[in-house]
Formats: structure tokens, C-alpha cells, sequence
């Protein structure tokens, strides 16, 4: 980290009330413009300047008290001169006063640079951070901990002692004007206390990165449990993800104590050796004076600057362990910062907002493979594999297939959240890297299959946290989901607080939030994925009704359905199996029903799926666990070609 704080580079000192976004800069077709971690050091390094030009000042100021315990030796009680002593320490006393004010000046500089390294950088980490969630196999980095981590070692003890160190020789020259056998001795001393803080960073480096992969792993497993809480306590599982806890916390403890078992012992032994060496100067100064070759001042000052010489390489020493996560995560935020530097930028033309035509083209997805904590491995098996298709602006598309079919994962693909691995999706003949995402976001709307509210208003969930929303736009939003009588009823009505683990909503009426939040801005693009799982029938309607509203305002609406009533309202169908597309195009040919029976067998399908009686007569009933279909329903499934089909020719 010493290294790296020496190259910091060039900007101003002055905090302002937001940093600069020093990655968002981008040029035509190519990569992001700058490095902003790079750049936040080189903004913060004239204020390292000045903290370094004020140690400086606080070094030679260090002087102060053993020239003036030199001086009562040797003048005062020689002369015995009370006016002397007085005046000497009226000076000394001044000059105390300017000691602490310099290093008091230090201490603030290299916190506010801390501050101006986070303000910079912080916005930009968690913007990053937050895209680095779309890619599980990045998932690992934790760029927020580790500039908290740079930012509290900017400001600790331990950088003073790194701004003390190149004033080492300053007292070795002292030494030396007094007698060079004091010198020397010093300078002995010196290098023993180095070769223990080189041996103290060769044994301590490896395990300090190795301890922060287990601690992170233990950081995500206990936030996740606590997240989860509400769902996995219920079922007994305390005990046991207490003992997995156990595990992984004793495994972080015992990686530290590698970590941190050499580096105390080499600290503890630094520190007896600068006693000893306290002695053995105030040894050789007694054989000097002895020989008649310094006065009984000098040995007294020289104890003095001897141990100020050695206290930067002791407080380094004593501050390793803080130096060693310092080191390990400003190198983890260089490479996380230069990793977003090389991202394909958005080109420079900002494309309109899209009207809605989507164009699949052998789309391919796999299942990442870890090889480790923090590395991806070769692709797993595939999740999609060459699924293609093209809707038109209005088009609504019902995707069904059976668990595990692709469907959520062709959900995420279609709004951006994944990157295919093969295959594109345009939109309006653009694929989604040519547009910005902030533009492109506003005309997507997105409800996932498992829905979560942030900590904060209705209103602010449902305008996606926008501060310049409009209560018109937000209103619109929840009526066309249906949600708007629903949170009138609500405590605070739009201003209640949800989010937290005290929420006052059931899942379907989450679920109905994430619809309208969806919905809100009038997205051209709507994307559910099995929008009605928590909904009654209510909720239900309101779910048809709107998918109804959006195709009729020119809106392409696809639903990843598992329960038929969410394809009531869509005109086409795609049907995939394994991962692959088995059919796609009107509802009444890949169904191969006629119009009015489409949504019976649909529904007869479905709950055949989960081994559930029908929710209306018609089409089938249900016999001693045999779903039974009609005679027109059975002529339809007979003549109907797709392999999702098959199980009911029979």
C-alpha cells in the first residue's frame, strides 16, 4: 500500500458535496474513458503532499525535547541559571504548541483525503458493485468493504508511521553530529528491525489474502441467512445453520491467527529490541563520556533520537496487520476499477427509446462453473440453447414449458440482467449494448420471478426510486396493476414504509407492487416472470386487465407463465423444452385450439402439471388424481404437433 499511496496522483484537496463520476465519460464504440480508482488517487495526491510536508515539520519539531534536556544538562545545571531554564522552557513550550498543531494538521489532511477517495470513488464502486450482481460468476467482489477498508487506513496511526519513515536518516545525521558510534549503533538497530518487518510481510501476506476469501465467504452466508430468516426458521434449521456458521467462522478465525500469529510475535520482538537498543546507546554513550568524548547531556538526547529513529519502522510493524488488508484491497479495488475501465462503453449516439420490436436470434445460455471462490470455470451445461423469435410492438408472448425449461433465464436475457453467450436480442435492430442503460432501463419493465421491495415508501418502490417523479405517473402505474384502492387501504397509504422485515404486505400483494413498479413510465417493453404465483383471483384479473392495457398502448408484453390464467391475455406462444424451442407463434396454432378453447386447455395443461383440480369446469375434470378433458379438448391435444404435448396423446 506504501507503494501505491507514493504514486497517487495529482488533484484538488477541497471536499465537494459529490465527487465527480469519474467512469461515466465514454467514446464512440470504445472502452470507458478512465480508471476512476486511478484517477480518485491522483486527485487525492496533493493533499498526501502537504500531509507529507507537515511530517516534515512535525519530525524536526521531535527535537525538541532532547535538545532541550541537552541544554538543562549541560547549561542550566552546569551554570545553575534559574533566568536560563526559564526562558528555555518558554521556548520549548511554544514550540510543543506548533508540534501539536502540525500534527494535528496532518491528521486532519489525511482523513479529509479519505473522505475525497471515497466521495470520488464511492458512488461509481457501488454503481459497479451493483452490476457486478447481473453476472453470477463476478458476484464475489466486495469494491464498497475494500475502499472502507483504504479509507480508514488513509486516515489510521499506521499511514503516520509511513510519512515518518523517510525521516529516519534525519535522526541517523543527528546521531552522527553527536558521536558516530551512536550512529552506527542506530543504523544496526535499524536494520534489524527492517529485516523483521520483511520477514513479518513475506510470513503474513499470503495468509492475509486467504483470511479475506473466508471472511468474505462467511459475510455472504450470514447475510444471506438473516435475509432468509423468516423462511428457514420455521423449519427447524437453526441448529444447523448455526453449525455451518460455526464452521465457517472458526475457519475465518483460524486464517487470521495465521495471519496475525507471526506478525505479533514479530511485533512483540521489534518493540523489546527497541528497548534494548535504548540501552545499549545509553551503554555506549556512558563508555563516551567515560572516554571524555561527549557530555552526560548527550547521552540523554541521544536515547532520545535514537528511539524516535526507530519508532516509524515500530509503528509500521505494529500496524501490519492493518497495512496488509489495506495493500490486499487497494490491489483487489485496482483490479476491480481497471476491469470496469475495459467494459464496452455505450456508443456515443443515444438511441431513441424503443418502440418495442424485439428480434431473437439463436440465443445460448450456460450454467456458470465455479473452480473457486473468486474464479469462474468452463461453461456448465446449457439453459437455452438457439432459441429464436420476433415480436412486434403490441404482440403480447406467453413462454410456458415445464420447471426448468429456460424460461426465467430467457427472462433475465431479454431485459439485460444476463448476457448471453452466444446469439443477440435486438431492439429496434439495436442489441442492448448500444444503448444507454439508464435510457434503456426506462423502457423496461421488469417483474422477477422471486419480487422484493427496497427499504422505503409505496411511492418510491413504485417509481423505482426516481426523486423527480411525477404522482400522476405513480398513480397510473398502480391503477393499471391494480393496486391502487389496495394501497389506500394501507396504513400510510403511498407513503408507507416497506421493505424492511416489519412490511405489512402479504406476498401477493408484493408481488402486485412489483407489477405497478414495473409498469411505471410506460415501458414499451414489459417482461413478467410468472406474474400471477402469489395473486387470487383478483389479482388475477388485474393482471389480465393490464397485460390488456399494455398490448393496447402499443407495448410488447412477454409472460413467463406456469399457471394459465396469465396467457389469457397474449396472442402469441412459445413453448420451450430442456432449453430449447419447441414452438413458437399465434396461440391458436401452436395450441392448435380454436380461439374460444385456447384458454380451457391451457388451463387443463396446467393444472395437470401440478396435480390440481381445474379452477373451471368445461374443458376437464379431475378423477382420483387423472385430470379427464373433454371430447373437444382431446381432439385439440390429438392433433397438436409440439413434443410438450405428447405425454397426452395416449
Amino acid at each position: 500500500m506504501a507503494e501505491n499511496i507514493a504514486r497517487l496522483p495529482r488533484g484538488r484537496i477541497t471536499l465537494c458535496e459529490a465527487g465527480p463520476k469519474v467512469t461515466e465519460t465514454v467514446s464512440a464504440g470504445g472502452t470507458a474513458a478512465t480508471d476512476g480508482y486511478a484517477t480518485a488517487r491522483r486527485a487525492i495526491r496533493p493533499a498526501l503532499t502537504l500531509a507529507a510536508s507537515f511530517s516534515a515539520l512535525v519530525n524536526i519539531l521531535m527535537l525538541t525535547g532532547s535538545v532541550y534536556m541537552l541544554q538543562v544538562y549541560d547549561r542550566v545545571l552546569a551554570s545553575g541559571s534559574l533566568p536560563t531554564l526559564v526562558g528555555l522552557f518558554l521556548v520549548v513550550t511554544l514550540l510543543y504548541i506548533f508540534l501539536a498543531y502540525y500534527d494535528f494538521l496532518r491528521s486532519r489532511i489525511l482523513s479529509r483525503s479519505a473522505a475525497r477517495l471515497d466521495q470520488m470513488v464511492g458512488e461509481t464502486a457501488f454503481r459497479a458493485w451493483l452490476r457486478e450482481g447481473l453476472d453470477p460468476a463476478r458476484a464475489e467482489s466486495q469494491p464498497l468493504r475494500e475502499l472502507e477498508m483504504v479509507r480508514g487506513f488513509l486516515a489510521s496511526p499506521a499511514m503516520h508511521g509511513i510519512f515518518d519513515l523517510p525521516w529516519i536518516p534525519f535522526y541517523l545525521l543527528v546521531l552522527y553530529l553527536v558521536h558516530p558510534w551512536l550512529c552506527w549503533l542506530t543504523i544496526g538497530g535499524a536494520l534489524v528491525v527492517m529485516a523483521l518487518a520483511a520477514i513479518n510481510r513475506a510470513l503474513s501476506k499470503p495468509a492475509f489474502a486467504h483470511a479475506a476469501v473466508l471472511d468474505g465467504n462467511e459475510r455472504r452466508f450470514t447475510d444471506r441467512s438473516q435475509s432468509l430468516a423468516a423462511a428457514l426458521l420455521p423449519m427447524g434449521m437453526e441448529r444447523a445453520l448455526t453449525e455451518r456458521w460455526r464452521s465457517l467462522h472458526l475457519a475465518t478465525l483460524a486464517g487470521s491467527q495465521k495471519g496475525s500469529g507471526a506478525s505479533e510475535g514479530l511485533a512483540a520482538t521489534s518493540r523489546a529490541f527497541r528497548m534494548f537498543l535504548q540501552s545499549a546507546t545509553l551503554t555506549v554513550g556512558a563508555v563516551l563520556v567515560l572516554r571524555g568524548e561527549m557530555s552526560g547531556g548527550m547521552i540523554v538526547a541521544a536515547t532520545i533520537i535514537s528511539g524516535r529513529a526507530l519508532a516509524p519502522l515500530d509503528s509500521v510493524i505494529g500496524h501490519w496487520r492493518t497495512i496488509g488488508r489495506a495493500i490486499e484491497a487497494d490491489r483487489r479495488l485496482s483490479a476491480f476499477f481497471a476491469g470496469e475501465a475495459r467494459r464496452p462503453a455505450t456508443v456515443a449516439v443515444d438511441l431513441p427509446a424503443p418502440s418495442g420490436r424485439i428480434e431473437v436470434t439463436d440465443l445460448s445460455k450456460h450454467a456458470p462453473r465455479r473452480l473457486s471462490g473468486t474464479q469462474q470455470g468452463p461453461a456448465g451445461n446449457p439453459i437455452l440453447s438457439q432459441v429464436s423469435f420476433a415480436l412486434d410492438p403490441g404482440d403480447g408472448l406467453g413462454v410456458i414449458g415445464n420447471s426448468a425449461s429456460g424460461k426465467s433465464t430467457l427472462a433475465r436475457l431479454l431485459v439485460g440482467s444476463w448476457r448471453p453467450d452466444s446469439g443477440e436480442i435486438r431492439l429496434d435492430g439495436a442489441t442492448l449494448d448500444q444503448w444507454h442503460p439508464e435510457r434503456l432501463g426506462r423502457s423496461i419493465g421488469y417483474l422477477p420471478q422471486n419480487v422484493d421491495l427496497l427499504h422505503g415508501t409505496v411511492r418510491e418502490n413504485i417509481a423505482r426510486f426516481d426523486p423527480q417523479a411525477k404522482s400522476d405517473d405513480i398513480i397510473e402505474a398502480a391503477r393499471q396493476a391494480g393496486v391502487h384502492d389496495m394501497i389506500l387501504a394501507l396504513p400510510d397509504g403511498y407513503a408507507t414504509q416497506v421493505g424492511g422485515p416489519d412490511t405489512p404486505l402479504s406476498g401477493g400483494q408484493i408481488q402486485r407492487l412489483g407489477l405497478a413498479r414495473a409498469l411505471y413510465g410506460a415501458p414499451s417493453i414489459v417482461v413478467l416472470d410468472e406474474p400471477n404465483a402469489n395473486l387470487d383471483a383478483e389479482g388475477d384479473a388485474a393482471l389480465t386487465n393490464a397485460i390488456a392495457g399494455l398490448r393496447a398502448s402499443g407495448a410488447t408484453v412477454v409472460v413467463m407463465a406456469h399457471r394459465p390464467s396469465a396467457l389469457a391475455a397474449v396472442n402469441k406462444v412459445l413453448v420451450l423444452q430442456a432449453g430449447a424451442l419447441v414452438a413458437f407463434g399465434p396461440k391458436e396454432d401452436v395450441l392448435g385450439v380454436q380461439p374460444g378453447e385456447a384458454a380451457r386447455l391451457t388451463a387443463a395443461t396446467a393444472e395437470a402439471d401440478a396435480g390440481m383440480a381445474p379452477e373451471t369446469g368445461g374443458a376437464s375434470h379431475k378423477t382420483d388424481g387423472v385430470v379427464q378433458l373433454d371430447r373437444a379438448a382431446s381432439r385439440n391435444l390429438l392433433r397438436s404437433r409440439h413434443p410438450v404435448f405428447s405425454r397426452w396423446r395416449a
